[in-house]
């Protein structure tokens, strides 16, 4: 069992998390259900996952929920594309959060692969 509060990249996952949301606040009301719940989903999913993952009893078992991560970042970012071609979002917001997924994506491979 690891202590996910001390990870980097549980703690970069939960800033990009509340970057997300807020981003998000401005987006017209008829996409609260389509890609606002979408985005939000994935965004907390990252955190959620590497916490849960280290929850388990085993490295195998938390590898496994790093995986379940890298998906749902790379999920997250093709949402964030998608925002910012229906001119949701301005290009310099886009490309902060694309920039911070883009570090997670990295951390979450490096930490999985230290696990092999």
């Amino acid at each position: 069992m690891h202590n996910f509060k001390e990870l980097k990249v549980w703690q970069k996952s939960i800033d990009l998390t509340t970057q997300i949301y807020s981003a998000l606040s401005c987006f017209p009301s008829d996409e609260k259900y389509g890609l606002v719940s979408q985005m939000k989903r994935a965004a907390v999913s990252i955190p959620s996952n590497i916490a849960e993952g280290c929850g388990r009893k085993s490295n195998k078992e938390l590898k496994y929920f790093l995986s379940i991560n890298l998906g749902s970042a790379f999920e997250l970012e093709t949402q964030l594309i998608v925002a910012h071609r229906l001119n949701l979002m301005e290009q310099t917001k886009m490309n902060d959060i694309e920039l911070k997924i883009s570090e997670i994506q990295k951390m979450i491979f490096s930490l999985e692969r230290s696990f092999i």
